[in-house]
């Protein structure tokens, strides 16, 4: 079996390669999308508020605080790649790292 393509660990950190819908109707964790994850979110892409609103969903979703959610890269674009720092819980899809 392949490792999907859209995360990867890195150390006790996880890297993630989403593909965000804005302007859904609720917020969701959808599934993979390519090489990337899908994720639905209510916030519209208006003066970045839906990355704002993506990051306290990620936070809440992998338990950490929002601080531990770093946007790495597509601040303008629906293809964002993200640093979630330790994270506490994760989705079925994604295993633990090695070692844990």
């Amino acid at each position: 079996m392949t490792t999907p393509t859209w995360y990867r660990w890195d150390g006790p950190d996880l890297l993630l390669a989403l593909h965000i819908q804005p302007g859904a109707r609720r917020d969701e964790l959808v599934g993979p999308h390519g090489d990337r994850f899908k994720i639905r979110i209510t916030a519209l892409p208006v003066d970045g508020k839906a990355n704002t609103h993506l990051i306290r969903f990620l936070a809440d979703a992998f338990g950490v605080t929002t601080g531990a959610v770093e946007l790495l890269a597509g601040s303008a674009g629906r293809e964002k790649r993200l640093r979630i720092r330790a994270p506490r819980r994760l989705p079925d899809l994604i295993p633990a790292p090695p070692g844990m």
